[in-house]
Protein backbone atom coordinates (compact mmCIF):
# COMPACT_ATOMS: atom_id res chain seq x y z
CA UNK A 1 0.00 0.00 0.00
CA UNK A 2 1.03 3.75 -1.04
CA UNK A 3 1.96 5.83 2.05
CA UNK A 4 0.46 9.24 2.06
CA UNK A 5 3.89 10.52 2.70
CA UNK A 6 5.17 9.01 -0.41
CA UNK A 7 2.18 10.04 -2.67
CA UNK A 8 2.42 13.33 -1.30
CA UNK A 9 6.39 13.41 -1.89
CA UNK A 10 5.40 12.52 -6.08
CA UNK A 11 3.02 15.10 -6.21
CA UNK A 12 6.04 17.50 -5.19
CA UNK A 13 8.20 15.89 -7.77
CA UNK A 14 5.81 16.25 -10.55
CA UNK A 15 4.95 19.47 -9.89
CA UNK A 16 8.82 20.88 -9.60
CA UNK A 17 9.45 18.59 -12.57
CA UNK A 18 6.33 20.32 -14.56
CA UNK A 19 8.43 23.92 -13.85
CA UNK A 20 11.38 22.75 -14.66
CA UNK A 21 9.80 21.36 -17.97
CA UNK A 22 8.48 24.79 -18.55
CA UNK A 23 11.34 27.05 -17.62
CA UNK A 24 13.51 24.47 -20.18
CA UNK A 25 10.72 24.89 -22.59
CA UNK A 26 10.36 28.74 -22.67
CA UNK A 27 14.31 28.83 -22.87
CA UNK A 28 14.02 26.80 -26.31
CA UNK A 29 11.46 28.97 -27.82
CA UNK A 30 13.26 31.83 -26.89
CA UNK A 31 16.05 30.38 -28.82
CA UNK A 32 13.97 29.70 -31.92
CA UNK A 33 12.22 33.22 -32.11
CA UNK A 34 15.51 34.90 -31.72
CA UNK A 35 17.01 32.38 -34.99
CA UNK A 36 13.61 33.61 -36.89
CA UNK A 37 13.96 37.10 -35.67
CA UNK A 38 17.58 36.81 -37.04
CA UNK A 39 16.76 35.08 -39.78
CA UNK A 40 14.16 38.14 -40.54
CA UNK A 41 16.92 40.60 -40.06
CA UNK A 42 19.24 39.00 -42.48
CA UNK A 43 16.64 38.49 -45.34
CA UNK A 44 15.97 42.04 -45.10
CA UNK A 45 19.67 43.73 -45.19
CA UNK A 46 19.95 41.25 -48.18
CA UNK A 47 17.02 42.71 -50.01
CA UNK A 48 17.68 45.87 -49.23
CA UNK A 49 21.92 45.64 -50.52
CA UNK A 50 20.42 43.77 -54.10
CA UNK A 51 17.72 46.56 -54.33
CA UNK A 52 20.83 49.03 -54.09
CA UNK A 53 23.08 47.33 -56.40
CA UNK A 54 20.04 46.56 -59.03
CA UNK A 55 19.36 50.41 -59.06
CA UNK A 56 22.90 51.09 -60.18
CA UNK A 57 23.20 48.44 -63.61
CA UNK A 58 22.83 50.27 -66.40
CA UNK A 59 22.31 46.49 -68.58
CA UNK A 60 19.97 43.71 -68.58
CA UNK A 61 23.03 41.18 -68.51
CA UNK A 62 24.36 42.73 -65.64
CA UNK A 63 20.77 42.83 -63.82
CA UNK A 64 20.15 39.23 -64.58
CA UNK A 65 23.61 38.09 -62.92
CA UNK A 66 22.91 39.86 -59.85
CA UNK A 67 19.07 38.48 -59.54
CA UNK A 68 20.79 34.64 -60.17
CA UNK A 69 23.51 35.53 -57.42
CA UNK A 70 20.55 37.11 -55.08
CA UNK A 71 18.63 34.22 -55.93
CA UNK A 72 21.10 31.61 -55.07
CA UNK A 73 22.12 33.10 -52.13
CA UNK A 74 18.63 33.76 -50.26
CA UNK A 75 18.36 29.43 -51.64
CA UNK A 76 21.39 28.81 -49.21
CA UNK A 77 20.43 30.98 -46.78
CA UNK A 78 16.93 29.67 -46.39
CA UNK A 79 18.49 26.47 -46.71
CA UNK A 80 21.07 27.02 -43.90
CA UNK A 81 18.92 28.82 -41.32
CA UNK A 82 16.24 26.12 -41.62
CA UNK A 83 18.37 23.33 -40.87
CA UNK A 84 19.21 25.73 -37.92
CA UNK A 85 15.79 26.44 -36.87
CA UNK A 86 14.65 22.79 -37.40
CA UNK A 87 17.62 21.58 -35.07
CA UNK A 88 16.39 23.90 -32.09
CA UNK A 89 12.83 22.45 -32.57
CA UNK A 90 14.55 19.01 -32.14
CA UNK A 91 16.34 20.10 -29.35
CA UNK A 92 13.32 21.85 -27.63
CA UNK A 93 11.36 18.54 -27.86
CA UNK A 94 14.80 16.78 -25.77
CA UNK A 95 14.60 19.21 -23.19
CA UNK A 96 10.84 19.83 -23.06
CA UNK A 97 11.09 15.75 -22.53
CA UNK A 98 14.05 15.20 -20.65
CA UNK A 99 12.73 16.47 -16.68
CA UNK A 100 9.85 13.84 -17.61
CA UNK A 101 11.96 10.56 -17.92
CA UNK A 102 12.94 10.80 -14.17
CA UNK A 103 9.50 10.90 -13.17
CA UNK A 104 8.04 8.26 -15.57
CA UNK A 105 10.88 6.23 -14.82
CA UNK A 106 10.28 6.65 -10.61
CA UNK A 107 6.08 6.02 -11.73
CA UNK A 108 7.06 2.64 -13.84
CA UNK A 109 9.00 1.37 -10.44
CA UNK A 110 6.40 2.44 -8.04
CA UNK A 111 4.00 0.20 -10.28
CA UNK A 112 5.82 -2.73 -10.41
CA UNK A 113 6.57 -2.17 -6.60
CA UNK A 114 3.13 -2.44 -6.53
CA UNK A 115 2.19 -5.26 -8.44
CA UNK A 116 4.57 -7.20 -7.04
CA UNK A 117 2.84 -6.99 -4.07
Amino acid sequence: MVKIEEFQKYGKEQFETAVQSAGEFTKGLQAIFTAYGDYAKKAIEDGNAFVEKLSGVKSIEKAVELQTEYAKSSYETFVAESKKIGELYVDLAKQAYKPMEGVISKFQAAQSQVTHH
